[in-house]
């Protein structure tokens, strides 16, 4: 048998038949069937074809010489092209010309591929909606968690109840008659934290938009009753104490309840953000109140937190530019009007000349910059601080920097200062690769909030800003700042598990021009 007759298709065997193919299909199939077996003969090489590549379907492509009405198959409609928006046919214009070119064209290349509108699929705006929730809801596949912040949050821990240790030792020993009395009390706390870290890393951050409302409803009863049954210390009224043993600052946890319920509800505006009516009126209210309940309490540091993560996330989810800088220059006036008020204005004076009236309102900042400047670039070594023996307050909370300045030198100083800037930056890297907004704008409220506090508390000990009191994030002695933190932590632990590496994250440049785009330009809005 030559090679061409091995070659010939079996005409007397009938067509490879499949169980789902339709008679129609079948029909088809048998004519291309036939007709390559008339058209072998007139060629000098057969090429050999299986089946399934001569099968068709209606829906891709219309098969000619094939009478439709016979069958019972009708012709699907052409899918005609969505129109382009003028900002993509700009953007593809400009892709052809310059230096710039290759980058434009790939840039271009994603923006020409639109997503279906909802009305294209036949739903509302409503039913886009539900539709978005439900997705919300729908169980997801965790990933691992970053492993660096994780490692970063721990090595800030650590070091924290070994100074805690080292800078309350003196006076532990001296008032209540324990060298490890706050050392105890740290661990305790710490190994609460550290459950409360576990607790939030394994719960799904979608969960949290549920009962941020709720959190809000708890907090705000908290700051009210803190003015009135609340312990006050040093002329601040901050904590809730329940028994001799256990005390709570309701500030504290406002701060992770409001980054939780601010992501939602800028979530939810989408491009009403940018509105006065439905955008910045409403948060300025909401965050007015949180702030004038807070700076009642005279903590003031913790108002500019606060007031710090509030604005950072509503001027990343898209507020408008002129309104954001007329309601910053409005609520900067209400914090210099209370920063002229009081001690405040003193320490405001101190703070342009620190070594004056050393005995008086600059005590802490002069015995903050002695230890610091005793340390060295070394340290006096582990336990030899001297200020930590009745000359620096506070110095295993708000003042534990300079202790760790004098005990273990600039070094030891420049590499906490690097840890919170790897967290800073591990933070703000989750938020940019969220997968939705509402994890992008958690992600980034979670990270300014820590870094802020660690920023006021370092600046307020070396003098580069006016002294004000608030602990040192996973370091300072205290229950409620340490389990908050630790907790808002495992959320970001968590928003980690579920981050991509797309072409568009959440918070990318196209990301966002797709978000603000109408629907009817061919994108969806995201919600």
């Amino acid at each position: 048998m030559s090679r061409d007759d091995r070659r010939k298709p079996n005409m007397d065997r009938e067509p490879p038949r499949y169980p789902r193919r339709s008679p129609a299909l079948d029909g088809i199939e048998r004519k291309d069937w036939e007709g390559r077996g008339r058209n072998v003969a007139s060629r000098k090489q057969v090429t050999r074809r299986t089946p399934v590549r001569s099968a068709r379907y209606a829906a891709d492509e219309p098969v000619s010489g094939m009478d439709f009405n016979a069958v019972g198959i009708r012709k699907l409609p052409p899918l005609r092209p969505m129109s382009k928006s003028p900002a993509v046919q700009v953007e593809q214009e400009r892709a052809h010309s310059g230096v710039t070119a290759g980058w434009r064209k790939r840039a271009s290349a994603k923006l020409e591929q639109p997503v279906a509108a909802p009305a294209a699929q036949g739903l509302s705006e409503e039913e886009t909606k539900k539709l978005s929730e439900l997705e919300m809801r729908l169980p997801r596949v965790a990933g691992k968690i970053d492993s660096w912040l994780l490692i970063v949050v721990l090595l800030l821990s650590c070091i924290g109840v070994v100074m805690v240790y080292s800078a309350s030792s003196f006076q532990a020993a001296r008032y209540q008659g324990d060298a490890g009395y706050y050392f105890q009390r740290e661990l305790i706390w710490l190994a609460l934290g550290l459950v409360a870290l576990l607790v939030t890393m394994r719960v799904d951050y979608r969960l949290w938009r549920r009962y941020s409302l709720i959190g809000m409803i708890v907090v705000f009863p908290l700051l009210i009753v803190v003015l009135k049954f609340g312990t006050t210390v040093y002329g601040a009224s901050r904590w809730l104490a329940l028994g001799s043993f256990f005390s709570f600052q309701p500030s504290e946890l406002t701060k992770l309840v409001l980054a939780l319920y601010i992501a939602d509800w800028l979530a939810r505006k989408g491009n009403q953000v940018g509105t006065f009516l439905y955008g910045l009126a409403p948060f300025v209210i909401l965050v007015g109140l949180i702030l004038g309940l807070v700076l009642l309490e005279n903590d003031l540091g913790t108002a500019i937190i606060i007031a710090g993560l509030a604005v950072v996330m509503f001027f990343t989810a898209g507020a408008n530019i002129v309104q954001f800088l007329l309601a910053m220059l409005c609520g900067s006036s209400i914090f210099v009007v209370e920063a002229f008020r009081g001690y405040r204005y003193f320490r405001l004076l101190g703070f342009l000349d620190p070594f004056k009236d050393v005995t008086g309102i600059n005590l802490q900042l002069y015995q903050a910059l002695l230890a610091l400047g005793s340390g060295g670039w070394f340290g006096l070594g582990l336990g030899a601080s001297r200020q930590k023996t009745g000359y620096l307050p506070f110095p295993f909370s708000d003042s534990i920097f300079p202790v760790i300045g004098e005990e273990l030198g600039f070094i030891a100083c420049a590499m906490i200062v690097i840890l919170y800037l790897f967290l800073a930056f591990r933070g703000f890297r989750l938020a940019r690769r969220s997968r939705d907004l509402y994890g992008a704008l958690l992600a980034t409220g979670i990270t300014t909030w820590l870094v802020l506090q660690a920023m006021i508390n370092i600046g307020a000990n070396t003098g580069s800003i006016p002294y004000t009191g608030v602990p040192l994030p996973f370091i300072s002695f205290g229950g409620s700042s340490l389990v908050v933190s630790l907790a808002a932590v495992g959320v970001l632990l968590n928003i980690s598990r579920y981050i991509q590496e797309p072409a568009s994250p959440a918070l990318s440049r196209q990301t966002i021009g797709l978000r603000k785009k109408p629907v009817g330009a061919g994108y969806i809005t995201n919600q």
